[in-house]
C-alpha cells in the first residue's frame, strides 16, 4: 500500500459487485430460511391443519362419511359433560398445583436466601425432582402409592387412612393427589426462579431499611415482595402454561380414572384422536386448549411488564 501511495498517479479502483449492506442482508436471510422452513413445517402448518380438521366431522374409522361441521366441534366441547369434567378438572389442577408451588416455592427461596456452603448444597438437592421427567414421576408415584404392593399406599389402606383401592382409585382423592405430585416436582423450579429474583435485589436499599430499624415482616412486605413481582409473575406464568397442559403424569397415573375424576382437556384429546378416531373433536378440543393459554399468557405477560415498570419507577 505505501508503494502504490508514494505514485500519485495510480488509482485505487473499489471491487465490483454488491455493496455490503446488500451482502449482509442477503446472509442474514439465507441464515433465516432454515428456520422459518422449520417453523413453518413444525408450527404454522400442524396449527392450520388442526384448525382445518376440527371444522369438520371427521373420523377415521369413516372418513368416507366426513363433511363440513362448522362450529358443532367446539359447541359439543361445552356441551358434552365429559369434555367440560376435563376442562373443570384441568383448571383445578391449575390453580392448586400453580399455588402451592408458588407458596411453597417463596418460602424455600427465602430459607436458601442467604449465600453459604450449606444452602448451595441444599438447593442441589431439592433440584432432583426437576431433572426426572413427568412420565418417571407418575410412574414412580404410582408404584409407591398402590394400595396392593406402594411402599406408602399398602400402609396407608391398612391403617384405614385411604380408600383400600389407593389413593389414585380413589375419586374424591386422586386429583388432589396429582396436585401433590406436581407440586413435589416443580416447587424447586419455582423456588430457583424466585430465588434468582432475591438474589438480584438491591443490597443497598435492605441495608437502609435495617438502619432505620425495619423488621423483616416489613421489609418483605414494603420492599422485596414489590421488587420481586417481575421472578413471581415469569414463575407463574411458566407454571400456569406448563400445568394447564399436564398429560404425562396423569396419563401413567390414573389415565384419567377413577371414572372420569382426572381426566383433563390433553388426556381428552388425545383418547379422542387416539382411541376413537375422532380427528375433529380431538383437533377443537387442542385448539381451545392452546387458545386458554395463549390468553393466559398474554395476561400474564401484560402483568410482567407493568411490574417491571412499577418496580423501575416508570
Amino acid at each position: 500500500m505505501s508503494a502504490i501511495a508514494d505514485h500519485p498517479g495510480i488509482e485505487l479502483v473499489e471491487p465490483r459487485g454488491m455493496p455490503f449492506a446488500t451482502r449482509r442482508k442477503l446472509f442474514l436471510v439465507v441464515m433465516a430460511v432454515p428456520v422459518v422452513a422449520y417453523v413453518l413445517v413444525v408450527g404454522i402448518w400442524p396449527l392450520a391443519q388442526g384448525i382445518w380438521y376440527s371444522l369438520y366431522d371427521y373420523n377415521l374409522i369413516r372418513p368416507q362419511r366426513t363433511k363440513f361441521a362448522g362450529l358443532d366441534n367446539y359447541v359439543e366441547i361445552i356441551t358434552d359433560p365429559v369434555s367440560r369434567q376435563a376442562l373443570i378438572n384441568t383448571a383445578i389442577f391449575t390453580v392448586g398445583a400453580v399455588f402451592f408451588e408458588l407458596l411453597l416455592g417463596f418460602m424455600l427461596a427465602l430459607a436458601l436466601w442467604r449465600d453459604d456452603r450449606f444452602n448451595r448444597f441444599a438447593l442441589a438437592l431439592i433440584l432432583i425432582p426437576v431433572t426426572i421427567t413427568p412420565l418417571v414421576v407418575g410412574l414412580i408415584f404410582k408404584g409407591l402409592l398402590a394400595a396392593d404392593y406402594g411402599m406408602i399406599g399398602y400402609f396407608l389402606a391398612e391403617w384405614g387412612l385411604t380408600d383400600p383401592r389407593g389413593l389414585l382409585a380413589d375419586q374424591h382423592a386422586a386429583l388432589a393427589t396429582l396436585i401433590f405430585i406436581d407440586v413435589w416436582e416443580w416447587t424447586p423450579l419455582v423456588a430457583l426462579i424466585l430465588l434468582a429474583g432475591l438474589k438480584a435485589l438491591p443490597s443497598d436499599i435492605l441495608e437502609a431499611a435495617s438502619v432505620d430499624g425495619a423488621t423483616g415482616l416489613q421489609k418483605l412486605r414494603i420492599i422485596v415482595i414489590p421488587l420481586m413481582l417481575p421472578a413471581v409473575l415469569l414463575a407463574l406464568i411458566l407454571r400456569t402454561v406448563d400445568a394447564f397442559r399436564v398429560f404425562d403424569t396423569v396419563y401413567v397415573a390414573t389415565g384419567g380414572g377413577p371414572g372420569n375424576a382426572t381426566n383433563t382437556l390433553m388426556l381428552h384429546a388425545v383418547k379422542q384422536g387416539l382411541e376413537f378416531f375422532n380427528i375433529g373433536r380431538a383437533s377443537a378440543i387442542a385448539n381451545l386448549t392452546l387458545l386458554i393459554i395463549a390468553v393466559i399468557a398474554a395476561g400474564f405477560v401484560m402483568m410482567i411488564r407493568h411490574a417491571d415498570k412499577k418496580a423501575n419507577g416508570k
